[in-house]
């Protein structure tokens, strides 16, 4: 299904995931733990944003499901 919402909710969950990637690098090559809580936290935002890309993703991929359905219907 070609839908530019759901491509633009995949492009940005890639970009979450790419971002996270880079908190993880950073997380496990630092000592110091005042900047580990400060990327733990960070981790813990982008985590919440990738939940709530998916849940809106299967939202609309359910809406546009029930709309081809409706149409080809009548």
């Amino acid at each position: 299904m070609d839908d530019p919402y759901l491509n633009e909710l995949r492009d940005d969950f890639q970009a979450y995931s790419n971002q996270l990637k880079k908190l993880k690098t950073k997380l496990l090559k630092t000592n110091s733990p005042e900047i580990q809580a400060k990327t733990i936290k960070q981790i813990d935002s982008l985590a919440n944003k990738m939940e709530n890309n998916q849940k809106q993703s299967v939202k609309v991929t359910k809406s546009r499901i029930k709309e081809r359905k409706a149409k080809s219907k009548r």
